[in-house]
């Protein structure tokens, strides 16, 4: 299921999770340990991990929402090997 716009996050969802990320800037600086900032924040270590690999990668600019991600376009090579397979199976078929 996909959700509208905005990950299917009320106003008030995506202010919290900005205020996450940037709290959890603060926290990198300090050179919290994950699990606590998971811990305080009340989100995953996995999360804190990959906010820490992007704020090392890019600073604070690598914590910023990058919104709505894109709809996978449908791809001609999917449909291919199904197609194969069927033709395949009634060239078999007496």
């Amino acid at each position: 299921m996909r959700y509208a716009q905005g990950g299917g996050l009320t106003a008030e969802g995506r202010r919290r999770r900005e205020q996450v990320r940037l709290e959890a800037a603060e926290r990198f600086e300090q050179r919290v340990p994950a699990a606590m900032i998971a811990a305080e924040l009340r989100v995953s270590e996995r999360s804190v991990r990959r906010l820490r690999q992007a704020w090392q990668a890019e600073g604070p600019a690598g914590l910023a929402s990058r919104g709505v991600p894109p709809m996978p376009k449908p791809s001609a090579v999917s449909a291919a090997p199904s197609s194969a397979k069927t033709a395949t199976r009634h060239a078999r078929d007496p």
